[in-house]
């Protein structure tokens, strides 16, 4: 590995995430692309079956009071905030289209509520509705650009949402940087503005950092 081989995080780590970094000898820089503002959820409070397909929307209703009977989500980190916070979780896949196919093949009958972002993607909605399945929205967070400009390259950029990406851009160019992608969705954002693509085996912070080192070293 280059010694001076240095990265851009666009999401602030935690310690030991910075310590998986560190102890591969690549250099970070880190900071925060989107910044997330929760709304207050005016929902009923018995619901049967809710779909989450990131941690901010758990962390948008978690202290609100409703009761869920079942749970749907979206990758492995979103499921244990889930369960930690006493939540009940029938099925989970990595990434949106999946959860949808699962609840198309399995779960056609019943009615879901979906919460949601502001700037949410269409794939589950859109495959939901096709087949006729019932489903209802609440936009419980909304995300907002943390727009900064580098005056600098990085040999790679970690990236953990297509709105990051959104916001890297308006101020940046990819140039030859390396684009750690968390996910399908977020690489299909980031081919927009690079050909260099490298995507994690799993959707979680840990795994891109992994991806990266497995690269770099």
């Amino acid at each position: 590995m280059n010694i001076s081989t240095t990265i851009l995080s666009t999401k602030k780590l935690t310690i030991a995430q910075k310590e998986l970094l560190l102890n591969t000898g690549i250099s970070f820089v880190e900071y925060n692309a989107i910044q997330i503002e929760f709304l207050e959820s005016i929902v009923e409070a018995d619901i049967q079956n809710a779909i989450f397909t990131s941690k901010n929307a758990v962390r948008a209703i978690i202290n609100s009071g409703m009761n869920i009977s079942n749970c749907f989500c979206v990758g492995e980190n979103t499921k244990r905030l889930l369960e930690e916070n006493g939540k009940k979780v029938i099925e989970t896949a990595q990434n949106a289209s999946n959860l949808a196919e699962i609840i198309i093949k399995n779960y056609k009958d019943d009615s879901f509520l979906f919460f949601c972002g502001n700037l949410r993607r269409n794939e589950l909605p859109d495959l939901l509705n096709q087949n006729n399945i019932e489903l209802k929205e609440q936009i419980v967070y909304k995300t907002h650009q943390n727009l900064k400009k580098f005056d600098r390259s990085f040999d790679g950029i970690l990236f953990f949402s297509p709105s990051g990406i959104q916001s890297y851009v308006e101020e940046n160019k990819m140039n030859d940087s390396i684009a750690f992608c968390i996910g399908k969705t977020t690489a299909s954002e980031a081919r927009k503005h690079t050909k260099n693509i490298i995507i994690a085996n799993k959707p979680t912070v840990e795994n891109v950092i992994v991806q990266t080192a497995k690269y770099f070293k």
